[in-house]
């Protein structure tokens, strides 16, 4: 029913407290891509429970929805809501929570950015499925609502007709997966590019780099470690060769690193390698083998498996859907 649609109906809820980027993002990618392709393929609705201007968390400035709930009937290809510090008290409108249930069941896919997870939640939508949300609320989430199984890694995540996006940025992310789902990669990658996106990255993606997510060590000796690892991932990291650089037994020095960072050796050392093979993946044209070899992984098959492990995607694929390239980030009307 949805899929025939000419132009695709777009609907974003809003509501007071909310996050604007989580609405003005994903509103910007598909009427951009609109405004790319050939026709009108996705009209986009921004509505709120009222028509009152909506003050964003930061409260430095309003968005006025273009409808109320009440007045948005009909079929939905994509309902998306948004996220923000509002979104607790907007989970107390039983109102707000029913026509969320109601406008997914006329929906061909229901999508959250953000903490608007749980407000899918709270209306039953994500009940059996795996779903991801801001990292700092995912535990939350989980908490709350034992019967999700949330993944706070990746950017987001896609079960079934319902997609859920971590927090703020991400939400571009997820609007540019789901037009190339509509309109093919070329496509998203078109918009990608006009908005300076730089990069469509995968859903399987982490939130942030090894860096950001392992903690720092207060001891110095394994802090230094941490930053001489980044330096030398083609050397050999397995454990009894870093705890010999720590002057520490390899037993010693397992408990320590894990203790002060949060994560063991291992793991530690393979999501450095990944990332460090994403980028070279996502940059240059060298082959897969030559990428393994130089971040450490020895053979392609290692690195196979832990890309496998860590996005859900092999280097293969993970370069023919996210590799930039050049030649094609001229000017705008060279893009016509």
């Amino acid at each position: 029913m949805y899929a025939d649609l000419a132009t695709r109906r777009i609907v974003i809820l809003a509501f007071q407290g909310v996050q604007p980027l989580d609405v003005i993002g994903p509103a910007e990618v598909f009427s951009t891509a609109s405004a790319l392709a050939d026709g009108s393929p996705y009209e986009v609705e921004v509505v709120a429970e009222t028509g009152e201007t909506i003050e964003p968390a930061s409260g430095s400035y309003g968005l006025v929805p273009g409808k109320t709930t009440t007045d948005c009937r009909g079929p939905i290809d994509t309902l998306i809501v948004a996220g923000g510090l509002g979104v607790y008290p907007a989970e107390d409108s039983e109102s707000l929570i029913s026509w969320i249930a109601d406008a997914a069941g006329r929906s061909r896919r229901v999508t959250s950015v953000c903490s608007g997870a749980f407000l899918l939640a709270r209306a039953g939508l994500l009940d059996g499925l795996r779903a991801t949300s801001h990292w700092s609320v995912c535990a939350e989430l989980g908490r709350r609502f034992p019967e999700i199984e949330v993944d706070d890694s990746p950017i987001f995540v896609n079960d079934g007709n319902v997609w859920t996006s971590a927090g703020v940025t991400a939400g571009m992310d997820l609007s540019l997966a789901l037009v190339a789902a509509d309109l093919g990669e070329e496509a998203a990658l078109k918009v990608a590019r006009w908005l300076v996106l730089f990069l469509r990255r995968p859903g399987g993606q982490a939130q942030f780099s090894t860096h950001l997510s392992a903690l720092p060590a207060a001891r110095p000796g394994i802090r230094d470690l941490q930053l001489w690892i980044a330096d030398h991932l083609a050397d050999d990291l397995r454990v009894e060769a870093l705890a010999e650089r720590a002057n520490m037994s390899p037993r010693n020095f397992a408990r320590s690193f894990a203790h002060e960072t949060g994560v063991t050796p291992g793991a530690y050392v393979e999501a450095l390698r990944v990332e460090r093979a994403r980028q070279s993946l996502e940059r240059d044209v060298a082959p897969i083998e030559s990428v393994a070899g130089s971040c450490g992984f020895g053979t392609p098959e290692t690195m196979r498996r832990a890309f496998s492990r860590r996005l859900r995607v092999s280097p293969a694929e993970y370069r023919a859907r996210f590799r930039r390239e050049p030649e094609r980030t001229g000017t705008a009307r060279r893009e016509e």
